[in-house]
This record gives structure tokens, C-alpha cells and sequence, in this order.
């Protein structure tokens, strides 16, 4: 969307203003929920959408709120899983995929099988450090996929995503970003030369902790349109469709997505300060900026878990990017990559008010520092 003077709107306007409906008199504000698995035949236009595994106007609302914000055509998917399978379904049988050693554990754990089948292979490096990655490119045969996460869950390890788009660009590889972290109000990859942004739209997009939903975005280019279609295809043949519910559950939640944004990082930040001085933590993990922090428990692994078990307000959960503020030692999951410290625990910070956030954590963490008998096992 334009202003009158031709000038875009801000992106904070945009996740309030995109994908609605037509402004015209009696017209709905809202873009409406369809719930339909099949469409009226047209006999003069065979391209018109007929089937609902193809398309759903509550789906075209949404994809064009997120093309929008992150500057691209967007499509959505089942989930963030289904939208990482699509990007993963682009490289050639047996292709090479560059990827971070520590990513989001249901990303490394597909690539793992898909490995094991022979359906690709897989390089490992650190994001965050783009020499590594440079040597990880020309390491072996020759990378299809660099597969990025930045900031990286859970160790928020940030990546130059220009550096590593041109590096890959000139190796002849093609660059996906999973933003769902950052999301398009603090990082755009589009714009830093990624050909495709991932989100679990599950997470900061729709804000609520009611929805799996997932999306893809690419640029608006003669490949980044080629490359929209082959994903189309995917998700069709594959039936990695959303429900018109969750997509519309989705664009509601989408539109306080720069309010809750704000006021998370705000009191992330506040926290990533606080933390570091309390004796009971180890060390602090934050870029500075999002609202996912990450700190290690200065004991062992039952103190972690009394620490999660012992809050009041942060709810022990493994998702994130919800209105509410959440708790988890990660390794807890057999499938969490083994360099994450046993003692980490990912914290993400909800629109509570602050001080109750970090009192709440304070007396948990003085409460599993000062009772050791009351550990758990």
C-alpha cells in the first residue's frame, strides 16, 4: 500500500493495513473466513480456482499481509515444518544443503532422515561466522541450499545474512532464511539477497498460541516468481494446506504483531540485563534485540529444570513468540542438538508487564539455588 503521496506506509501501518479486503461501501473490514472444499465451475476460464486444496481467499488475505511485510509473495502452509519440507522439496535428489550446527531441532531432525534416505546431504556450519561458511561452500561438491536460521533457536547465534547471501550467490547456491525469530519487523532477508524467507507463523505472526500455520516468501523477481510456483506445486501435491481457520486466526493475530513485538523486546531487554548478575546464571545469551533470551543455569541440570518447574507466571512450555511468556530447558528433547548446554533454558518473553515477569523469575531462580534438596531428579 501507497500513502496519497505515493510514499509506502511503515511496516508497523502495514501488519494493521495489508491483505484487507476492498475499500468499498458495505464491503466487510475484515478479510472473511470461507470454508469450502470446492469452487462453481467456470467453463470460460479452466484457471479460475476450482478446487480448495489449490487456493482459498482466506489464504490470499494472509499471504498478502506477510508478501507485504517482508516485501515478497508469501504462501502458507500447514506449518513451519510443512513450510521447511517445501523449501528442503526444491533441492535435487542427493543435493547438498549447508545448515547451522545448532538450529531449530525439528529443522536439523528432518534434514538428519532426509540424509539417512539419501535424499540430500548435509554440511554444518557456524552461522554466525562467515569464514566458516565461505569454507563450508566450497568444502565438497557443490551446496544447492544454504539453509539459514538467524538469530539461531536456541542460541540466538546471529548471522551476517548479506555476507552469507553473497558468498552462496557466488558459489551457485540459493539462500532460505528462516526469519521467524527476527520476524519482518526487525530483519527483511529479501532485502539482504535471500531467495526465500521461512516463518513458523505459528510463533510471533499470529501471536496466540492457537495456531500451527507456516509460510514461505519470495521475492518479487522473474525467479523468485518461478521459484513461488514450484512451491505452489509442492504444497498442492503434497496436501501441506492450512485450514482457512487457522490462516484467519492468523491474520487477526497479525495485526498487534508490532505492539507485542515492541513490548517483548523491551522487557527482553530489561531481563538480559537483570539476568546476568543473578548467581544463579551462568552466562546470558541475547543479540540485543527480539524477545527470546536464552540463559544457563550456573548448577547443574536439576537446578535448570527446578527453575522451570518453579515459576508462577512463565509457563513451562516449548513454543514461543505467544502473548504469554514461556519456559524450557531445551535439552530436555532427545531430538535437541547435543552442543546446546544441558543447562540452557529459552525464555520467551510475552506482554506481561515486566516486573512481574522478572520477579517471578528471580524468586525462582533464588528458589532452586538456595534448595538443593528439593531438586528434581
Amino acid at each position: 500500500m501507497t500513502t496519497a503521496d505515493g510514499d509506502r506506509w511503515s511496516l508497523e501501518t502495514e501488519t494493521v493495513a495489508a491483505g484487507r479486503p476492498p475499500r468499498e461501501p458495505g464491503a466487510p473490514v475484515n478479510a472473511p473466513v470461507t470454508f469450502t472444499s470446492t469452487y462453481v465451475a467456470d467453463a470460460d476460464d479452466v484457471d479460475r480456482l476450482a478446487y480448495a486444496r489449490v487456493g482459498n481467499p482466506t489464504w490470499t488475505a494472509f499471504e498478502e499481509a506477510v508478501g507485504t511485510l517482508e516485501g515478497g509473495h508469501a504462501l502458507a502452509f500447514a506449518s513451519g515444518m510443512g513450510a521447511i519440507s517445501a523449501v528442503l522439496g526444491q533441492v535435487p535428489y542427493g543435493g547438498v544443503v549447508l545448515a547451522p550446527h545448532r538450529a531449530y531441532s525439528g529443522t536439523t531432525s528432518l534434514l538428519d532422515e532426509m540424509a539417512a534416505t539419501g535424499a540430500l546431504r548435509v554440511r554444518r556450519v557456524d552461522i554466525a561466522d562467515t569464514e566458516d561458511v565461505r569454507h563450508g561452500l566450497t568444502a565438497g561438491p557443490a551446496v544447492d541450499l544454504v539453509l539459514a536460521e538467524s538469530p539461531t533457536n536456541p542460541m540466538l547465534e546471529v548471522a551476517d545474512l548479506a555476507a552469507v547471501a553473497e558468498a552462496a550467490h557466488a558459489a551457485g547456491a540459493i539462500v532460505a532464511v528462516d526469519n521467524t525469530f527476527a520476524t519482518p519487523l526487525r530483519q527483511r532477508p529479501l532485502e539482504t539477497g535471500a531467495d526465500m524467507v521461512v516463518h513458523s507463523a505459528t510463533k510471533y505472526l499470529s501471536g496466540h498460541s492457537d495456531v500451527l500455520l507456516g509460510a514461505v516468501v519470495t521475492p518479487h523477481t522473474a525467479r523468485g516468481r518461478a521459484d513461488r510456483e514450484r512451491l505452489a506445486s509442492h504444497r498442492t501435491s503434497r496436501g501441506a494446506i492450512p485450514g482457512p481457520m487457522e490462516v484467519w486466526l492468523a491474520l487477526r493475530g497479525l495485526r498487534t504483531l508490532a505492539l507485542r513485538v515492541d513490548r517483548s523486546e523491551a522487557t527482553a531487554q530489561m531481563l538480559a540485563s537483570r539476568l546476568g548478575d543473578h548467581p544463579a546464571v551462568a552466562r546470558v545469551r541475547y543479540p540485543g534485540w527480539g524477545a527470546v533470551v536464552s540463559i544457563e543455569i550456573a548448577h547443574d541440570v536439576p537446578t535448570a529444570e527446578l527453575v522451570c518447574a518453579s515459576t508462577r507466571l512463565w509457563l513451562p512450555s516449548t513454543s514461543l513468540g505467544g502473548v504469554e511468556s514461556q519456559i524450557e530447558r531445551r535439552r530436555r528433547h532427545e531430538a535437541e542438538v547435543h552442543t546446546v548446554p544441558d543447562t540452557l533454558l529459552r525464555l520467551s518473553v510475552g506482554i506481561e508487564n515486566g516486573e512481574d515477569l522478572w520477579r517471578d523469575l528471580r524468586a525462582a531462580l533464588d528458589h532452586a539455588r538456595r534448595a538443593p534438596a528439593d531438586r528434581m531428579p
